[in-house]
């Protein structure tokens, strides 16, 4: 897969994305975005992936949207803006509802629309001395698209702080309010991302992509509708052939199928 503003590697199970704009600080445009949004099309149906990580080229993880590319946003119709932010707002949704595990490797600066893609990876472990900002407000915008995402990660009361004020956070503010898991020694980011990824790749992969799609949808059920989505999902894993083979290893102290010795 070639692309011009992001790579992607694959190792065994495990697929990379890199942010791949150092010059700018990985700053998104439209092309970007369009080629993001077509990378992740096509890993859905790449039964082989179990994990995917992002991260940022040279010394920032994603620095917001490309001043230049602003510049010809401000000239567009609302129309074509209007374009522009739905395709925006498809990609977030896009890689939140990913069936496999996403992992932010934060390496640096997430400012703007960058926190977007922080906020929508399933668990984000960031070097210590990244820095974090929802800056929106300092130009007269909003985090709008990254919004939805945001708060469920921080909490309302969070958001409402930091999208008003717009503060410029190191990643130990940004862990204490929720917008990243973990934060480590720059040093050490690719030992725990490693780390990470083992314990992952210990689960059943469909287990994880039910796991995910149970955050997901019960919180906004009512008792009468999660009560019997809960009950069916779980008789269901039960009789597939991952819960019959993980239950089976567990209880004959043997390490299920999808384990590699």
């Amino acid at each position: 897969m070639e692309y011009k503003t992001i790579t992607y590697n694959k190792h065994d199970s495990v697929g990379y994305i890199t942010f791949n704009r150092p010059e700018i600080h990985n700053a998104f445009n439209a092309t970007l975005l369009n080629e993001m949004s077509d990378l992740f099309d096509r890993l859905e149906n790449d039964d082989s992936l179990r994990v995917v990580v992002i991260t940022g080229a040279g010394k920032s993880f994603c620095a917001g949207a490309d001043l230049n590319w602003m510049r010809s946003v401000v000239d567009q119709s609302f129309e074509e803006n209007l374009t522009e932010s739905n395709n925006l707002a498809d990609l977030f949704y896009k890689i939140y509802s990913f069936r496999r595990p996403v992992i932010g490797k934060i390496n640096g600066a997430a400012i703007g629309g960058g926190t977007g893609f922080v906020a929508v990876c399933d668990i984000a472990i960031a070097a210590e001395s990244a820095k974090f900002s929802f800056s929106e407000v300092k130009i007269g915008v909003v985090p709008a698209c990254i919004g939805p995402y945001v708060i469920k990660k921080m909490g309302e009361g969070k958001a409402r702080e930091l999208f008003i004020t717009g503060e410029r956070m190191l990643a130990k503010r940004a862990f204490e309010v929720g917008l990243v898991n973990k934060f480590v020694a720059d040093d050490k980011l690719d030992d725990e991302v490693d780390i990470l990824i083992k314990t992952i790749l210990s689960s059943g992969p469909e287990a994880i992509a039910m796991a995910k799609k149970l955050i997901s949808e019960v919180p906004s059920m009512s008792p009468e509708e999660f009560k019997p989505y809960t009950a069916e999902m779980i008789a269901k894993l039960r009789i597939s052939d991952e819960g019959q083979e993980g239950m089976d290893a567990f209880l004959n102290k043997r390490k299920p199928k999808w384990v590699k010795e």
